[in-house]
């Protein structure tokens, strides 16, 4: 098969998912699309739960393994949508529906990636792709429940809407409940131990503070404090005032330094809701990066969560699509980006997985950018 005849059938299969509900935990209809891919391509496949896997034809124990993942999950559509989010329809080169852009646009680029390279033998790498349930709620049955299912992951790569430039670093996240504790009293009486007075200086030493470690590719630890809550009744003064803080963590720092830190430093008291999404990144000198450098692709850090947050090998973030448009109303991928997002993960991976690219091979990839770019 053609890599024209593979993308055209990636982006029906991506008409399919978006056609089928696939909220957090309720992706029951997509994985079954994606096992009929498999099917059609006379492809093995596992599944626990809404996670579908598959592993090269020529898998070979004695090599490493490079793991292709996204999910199929989506967040519900938001009030501000003017379309049926479940209707897929391409216009003026817009494929619009939910979930088009994030990740499904990915998710069918990355099927086809696995696809083309299924039955060659002779990889670098073996191959295993991983649909993914529940990314969007970082659910106990997503990505993180297939990992001890699979052979040990050397090196990944993170399919979500990067405009198929190399996120080489992604920050991890932890969120907090804080509490900052004072005395109850009626409103009409004196208080010098106002719970809501006190998050005042509460509020500014979160505002102020600054971590010690700037990462060069993804900057400061962001530390911002996203909810309050206090109170019931107006003469009333509470006994305790509640915050939430998202803090959003370079790869200087784990999550457990992190609340190290802050439960030494903070002037409340704090209780982490998880340890788990840290921060992931790949070196620029691996292999993937130098070989989407080649291609002329230029490398950032990304300030966005991903499946990548519970990965321990390096991990590469690329896909087609943009990620602005990510659960916004109306979402929507070019069909072009499509296109190329599927020749570029082929071009990438003839670079790091074969030993030998013919002549011939190069030409026609050549051919088949120019001819979608016309």
């Amino acid at each position: 098969m053609t890599t024209q005849d593979l993308t055209t059938k990636a982006i029906a299969l991506l008409k399919q998912l978006i056609a089928t509900q696939s909220f957090s935990s309720e992706e029951e209809g997509t994985a079954a699309l994606i096992e009929n891919w498999f099917k059609t391509f006379d492809i093995p496949f596992e599944r626990a739960g809404n996670n579908v896997w598959a592993f090269n034809k020529h898998f070979d124990a004695d090599k490493p393994l490079l793991l292709l993942n996204s999910h199929h999950d989506t967040v519900k559509p938001n009030s501000g949508y003017t379309r049926d989010p479940y209707k897929a329809e391409v216009i003026d080169g817009k494929l619009y529906g939910l979930g088009s852009n994030d990740a499904g646009g990915c998710l069918v680029s990355l099927i086809a990636l696995f696809t083309h390279f299924y039955q060659q033998p002779d990889l670098k790498y073996n191959l295993v792709m991983v649909a993914s349930a529940e990314e969007e709620s970082s659910g106990p049955n997503g990505l993180n429940s297939v990992l001890p299912k699979l052979p040990h992951v050397d090196v990944a790569i993170v399919g979500e809407p990067t405009l198929m430039q190399l996120a080489v670093a992604e920050k991890g996240l932890v969120v907090f409940d804080a509490l900052v504790e004072g005395t109850p009293s009626h409103a009409a009486h004196p208080n010098n131990d106002h719970s809501i007075y006190k998050t005042i200086e509460v509020l500014q030493w979160f505002k102020d503070y600054r971590f010690e470690k700037v990462s060069d590719v993804l900057g400061e630890v962001k530390l911002t404090v996203t909810q309050i809550e206090a109170g019931n009744q107006h003469n009333v003064v509470p006994a305790k005032v509640k915050l939430v803080i998202d803090v959003r963590v370079n790869d200087q720092y784990s999550n457990e330094e992190i609340y190290t830190i802050l439960k030494e430093k903070a002037p409340c008291q704090l209780t982490p809701r998880s340890l788990r999404l840290n921060s992931s990144s790949i070196p620029k000198s691996h292999e993937l990066v130098q070989a989407g450098i080649a291609l002329g692709r230029e490398t950032y850090g990304s300030p966005t969560l991903s499946d990548q947050a519970v990965l321990t090998c390096p991990s590469l973030k690329l896909g087609p699509g943009d990620s602005t448009r990510s659960h916004s109303a109306d979402e929507f991928i070019y069909v072009e980006e499509i296109e190329e997002g599927i020749q570029l993960y082929i071009e990438l991976l003839n670079k790091v997985l074969v030993h030998s690219n013919s002549q011939e091979s190069n030409s026609n990839g050549n051919n088949f950018m120019k001819s979608i770019k016309n």
